[in-house]
């Protein structure tokens, strides 16, 4: 099943450690692997081993060190950039590269999410698109009131939690989904709105595993001082 990692990006609010490395091969953790390793590790572990990487900035760097992905126990193959194209727009000039089911992922998450369950219920869904979304939430600084209509307080609850489904950018799709694609979309401000507009139905994988976002300098130098990579990838 092939895979396309996407790893273009500038990474410029991650600058000056980006000055001398796209974000993709940032180091983490005691090891001091890219986060890219642990894409890859990743994916390796949940029967994923065919991969095409969209790359553009410090391109070189990348191929640098996975090559042909053969030292990995993979196969790598890459598309290089040359202006921004945006998540949906990196992937839409190699539609003729895929035949079947494929994954879309990023070079610069850290996340154990179970690949191989969320193809299974993607194929049992009969849909076109599998959106990953994970679970999670955040209390309210303040107390909230309930009143109704007699102005009477009716109930009261401190600091609730406030749970939410966040689109982590890992999807599986099927190549209808080209279909919806045009030059330059990004998935979730164009590709997902259009399907929804044309009654196109998206699964929903929801899962609670652990998932990083490396956007800012803090969370880099953060998580890179506490995140334990062995265990996050335990076999």
């Amino acid at each position: 099943m092939k895979t396309f990692i996407l790893a273009g990006g500038e990474g410029t609010r991650m600058r000056p450690y980006t000055y001398e490395l796209p974000k993709p091969m940032l180091p983490m953790g005691a090891e001091k692997k890219p986060i890219l390793y642990y894409v890859v590790k990743n994916l390796k572990r949940n029967g994923l081993a065919d991969y095409i990487i969209t790359a553009g900035y410090m391109s070189e760097r990348i191929e640098e060190y996975f090559g042909d992905g053969s030292k990995f126990g993979v196969k790598i193959e890459y598309s290089i950039e040359t202006e921004k194209l945006n998540t949906a727009g990196s992937i839409f000039p190699l539609k003729d590269r895929v035949d079947g089911t494929f994954v879309v992922v990023m070079g610069d998450h850290i996340t154990n999410i179970d690949l191989k369950e969320m193809v299974e219920q993607h194929k049992k869904s009969g849909c076109i698109a599998t959106i990953a979304l994970l679970k999670g939430g955040f209390p309210l600084e303040y107390g909230i009131a309930e009143v109704d209509d007699k102005n009477h307080v009716v109930k009261f609850r401190e600091k609730p939690m406030i749970e939410n489904l966040y689109n982590v950018a890992i999807y599986v799709f099927e190549p209808k989904i080209f279909d919806y694609i045009k030059e330059k979309d990004d998935f979730a401000r164009n590709v997902f709105p259009r399907m929804l507009e044309k009654k196109e139905k998206i699964n929903a994988y929801v899962f609670k595993k652990i998932w990083h976002d490396i956007g800012r300098v803090v969370d880099y130098e953060k998580l890179n001082k506490e995140l334990d990579m062995k265990k996050i990838f335990m076999d």
